[in-house]
């Protein structure tokens, strides 16, 4: 029998890696095995209750049809005046597409923007999706290293000796996934004016805006300057809102890309969940209780990010990382722990697994195979527990390579 021939479109393309080892923790638990998830790249905490309800009662209430491709009025209006009070900067809700979470909305900006011959400008460690969204728009991803001893982050200079005369644009992401790295207003605007001066376009990824250790929020771009044809800001509702599941997701820019992406969306997969936008609306409308929500869970997570770094103080000496700022991750160096038998983070990361029941995802996914990633969506007990696990496993392994 012929195998299917597959569109050079896909060919190419690698299942997620923090789902796929979300799916196998998934399958070793229902084998009855004892595994610790540090995968997992979601918030484990409830949707508001009035965000929930909001969305319960758009059911009961029959709001379960079309809406506009871009979003439901009120929730675009919502969302840019929530963004405006934020910010100060005036915000037009005409700019704003709501999306099937912000991953879709980095599809659309990355496919209207990008093409055939284009690079696009990615700092590492990126978001284990970026590069493929980008060759899904038939660009190039050209991956801009930074180090922990630049605190992961990008400047203008590395973008200059990455540039070339196809360089269309970049990614832009604080906090960072995977290391937590949070971008000055300084900074942030130091790029943006690169861009300008390049004629590139920032793709600013600000999902994980409101989870932020070092100040009340990151950065966003409307803190430094406006929406031009040179920026585009991503967020969404998932991270800070824990609200993952209801697929909530939005892009501001100008009025044109914004028609233009709306356009295209509406070959794809048309509005967002009519329920979904309704509960997204309460949260974007109640700005107090939101944020109320939004505290609790950053207060849960500063607790669980400082027995984490205390933890691996005290029983990973031999792993480096860099306090996160931002985002709930802890992005830790563990080459030192390779040996002939665990070459490379896949290596590890299954190693650990196998051996600890303790799930992380390797740094190779992010761009980086020095490292993993630990999830602190976890409760402070399990990411103890599985820190210790992680120590009885790699104080036995030789120490290997460090570059």
């Amino acid at each position: 029998m012929k195998r299917m021939r597959l569109s050079p479109n896909v060919s190419t393309l690698q299942p997620s890696a923090t789902i796929a080892v979300a799916t196998l923790c998934r399958e070793l638990r229902a084998e009855g095995r004892d595994i610790i998830d540090l995968s997992v790249g979601e918030p484990d905490f409830r949707t508001p209750d009035f965000a929930a309800q909001a969305g319960i009662a758009a059911i009961v209430q029959g709001f379960t049809h079309y809406t506009p491709v871009a979003g439901l009025p009120e929730l675009r209006e919502a969302i840019a005046d929530s963004m405006s009070r934020l910010t100060g900067a005036v915000v037009d809700p005409a700019g704003i597409v709501v999306s099937n979470g912000a991953k879709q909305a980095l599809f659309n900006a990355c496919f209207a923007l990008f093409g055939p011959g284009d690079e696009v400008l990615l700092p590492a460690p990126y978001w284990t999706s970026y590069p493929d969204l980008i060759s899904l728009a038939r660009a190039t991803p050209v991956v801009v290293h930074t180090t922990m001893e630049q605190g992961f982050k990008v400047t203008p200079e590395m973008l200059d000796a990455a540039r070339t005369p196809r360089t269309r644009g970049l990614i832009l992401n604080s906090p960072g996934n995977p290391t937590g790295a949070v971008y000055a207003p300084e900074e942030v605007l130091a790029i943006v004016e690169w861009a300008r001066r390049n004629d590139a376009v920032v793709i600013s990824d600000e999902i994980y805006g409101r989870i932020c250790f070092v100040q009340e929020r990151a950065a966003s771009v409307l803190d430094v300057t406006e929406v031009d044809d040179n920026v585009v800001v991503v967020d969404g509702a998932s991270k800070a809102f824990a609200m993952t599941g209801w697929r909530v997701g939005f892009s501001y820019s100008t009025r044109p890309l914004a028609s233009a992406m709306a356009a295209m969306q509406s070959h794809i997969t048309s509005n967002i969940s009519t329920p979904s936008q309704y509960a997204a609306l309460a949260a974007y409308r109640d700005e107090p209780r939101v944020e109320h929500a939004v505290r609790a869970m950053v207060n849960v997570f500063r607790r669980r990010r400082a027995k984490a770094l205390e933890m691996i103080a005290a029983h990973l000496p031999g792993a480096e990382v860099l306090p996160p700022a931002g985002a709930f991750y802890a992005f830790l160096r563990v080459d030192r722990f390779y040996d002939e038998q665990t070459r490379d983070s896949i290596a590890l990361c299954r190693k650990l697994l196998e051996e600890t029941g303790v799930a992380a995802v390797p740094g190779a996914a992010f761009g980086d195979d020095r490292y993993i990633r630990l999830s602190l969506a976890a409760p402070e007990a399990d990411i103890a527990e599985a820190i210790r696990r992680m120590a009885s496993a790699l104080s036995t392994t030789p120490a290997g390579r460090s570059t």
